[in-house]
């Protein structure tokens, strides 16, 4: 064994340890005074093996990537590659989610109590709707929103209004929406990897980023849908900096960011990933007036119809401390919100994340065996969104539920993975590990 490797082998096991550690000392708190308010921590879950008609898509799904997929993602033109990678991350996260059933698995996820469908009737007039939201924020106030609504600007919920007014209403349809546009988002860091670092390090990611433990909770949770909004931001900004249509490319890119923090306020946080991208791109100047203009749009609708985002996020704070965020303890949940982070993006990131340190590490020697300047920009990539990951943890106003707040930012650990060697090994340990937890637990997302 290799010195890499092993060091590869001891990250994962440290992860690993933060884990059991995690579910050891979150079991006795929970036994001592319930604080945690999760079923399994540190998941929203409660322990329930299971089989579902999902199962055996899903191991077979799991055998082909491992199988096929490091030498389909070799050998395949681009452009069938990304139709290839799209169609197994949206079969692996479908099997997922239809092993806990069709009702419970999916058209149930978006229609429980808290969830944005409860709402849709009350958006009969979208402006009107807007002007008033601030008054229904806090849990004090008459007719307050559901935990959801209330926890996230309303581009959230008019999102499913539209769909709903579009003849696709229901839970059903909203599942399918989440899942059909959250496992866009590989295509999207794809993408980025491609345009700003080289394609063999986008091929080698691929398989990665279709057999990720996230699309657990990507099938079906709204967050996935977030998290492609904010990929394609980051991915249109990749093209625009680097002068592919950088007119056309800031502009998409601007009118998507601006979308992405009307879709969740802790989303701001990706202006350090958007930051990272113009540092990595050689023509930054040029697209930033579109930028900017595009970014303007939804703020300035969402403004004029009445909606006023701040004093929104200022209401949301108060209510985040009246409900379970003002009882779940920050001295837990600080560190273990980061044992959900291992348990979404799997061993395999997690031993990619230290060869992005050791990348940056030798970067300051240059002239040394193996360090290419391909490899720096990516390790830069993906500490920008370890890093806008550790911000929204340092905060407090992510304790607990990171499984699927944070998958915007787990995303962009995954193309970590292209570093590693042996990769059929680690893809195997991925889809274990997603198979494990969607079959023994009965997670609420």
């Amino acid at each position: 064994m290799n010195r890499h490797l092993r060091h590869d082998l001891y990250a994962a096991l440290a992860a690993a340890l933060l884990v059991v550690t995690a579910v050891l000392a979150g079991s006795a708190i929970q036994h001592r005074d319930g604080t945690l308010r999760v079923g399994w921590p540190p998941l929203l879950a409660l322990w329930d093996p299971h089989l579902g008609p999902g199962t055996p898509a899903a191991v077979a799904v799991a055998v082909a990537v491992v199988t096929y997929g490091p030498a389909l993602a070799a050998r395949l033109p681009w452009r069938a590659l990304l139709l290839t990678t799209w169609a197994a991350g949206t079969a692996w996260t479908w099997s997922l989610a239809l092993v806990d059933g069709w009702h419970r698995g999916v058209a149930a996820r978006l229609t429980t109590r808290n969830e944005y469908l409860q709402v849709i009737d009350r958006f009969h007039d979208i402006p009107a709707t807007l002007a008033d939201f601030t008054h229904h924020i806090l849990i004090d106030t008459p007719g307050n929103w559901p935990a959801h609504v209330a926890g996230h600007p309303p581009a959230a919920t008019v999102t499913f209004v539209l769909l709903d007014r579009a003849g696709l209403g229901g839970g059903g349809w909203a599942g399918t929406w989440c899942i059909t546009v959250g496992t866009t988002a590989a295509l999207a860091v794809l993408v980025t990897v491609r345009t700003l670092t080289d394609e063999s390090l986008a091929r080698r990611a691929a398989p990665f980023l279709v057999l990720a433990p996230a699309a657990v909770w990507v099938g079906t949770s709204a967050d996935g849908y977030f998290a492609a909004v904010a990929a394609w931001a980051v991915a249109l900004l990749a093209l625009a900096v680097t002068g592919h249509r950088p007119a056309w490319t800031g502009l998409a890119s601007g009118l998507l960011f601006g979308l992405t923090v009307y879709l969740s306020y802790g989303l701001a946080l990706f202006a350090v990933i958007a930051g990272a991208v113009l540092l990595l791109g050689h023509h930054r100047v040029r697209p930033l007036p579109f930028l900017l203009a595009g970014f303007l749009v939804v703020p300035v609708a969402f403004t004029a119809a009445g909606f006023d985002w701040w004093e929104a996020y200022r209401l949301l704070v108060r209510r985040y401390y009246q409900g379970a965020g003002g009882v779940r303890p920050y001295d837990y949940w600080v560190w273990a919100n980061l044992a959900c982070t291992a348990l979404i993006v799997g061993p395999a990131t997690v031993a990619g994340l230290r060869r992005t340190t050791t990348t940056l590490l030798t970067s300051r020697r240059l002239n040394r065996p193996g360090v290419r300047l391909c490899d720096i920009r990516l390790a830069v990539l993906v500490l920008a969104a370890l890093l806008a990951l550790l911000a929204a943890d340092l905060s407090g106003m992510s304790k607990a539920e990171t499984e699927r707040i944070w998958l915007p930012f787990a995303t962009w650990l995954l193309p970590a993975g292209a570093w590693l060697t042996g990769a059929r090994g680690w893809l195997a340990a991925q889809g274990v590990l997603a198979l494990l937890i969607n079959h023994l637990l009965m997670t609420w997302w």
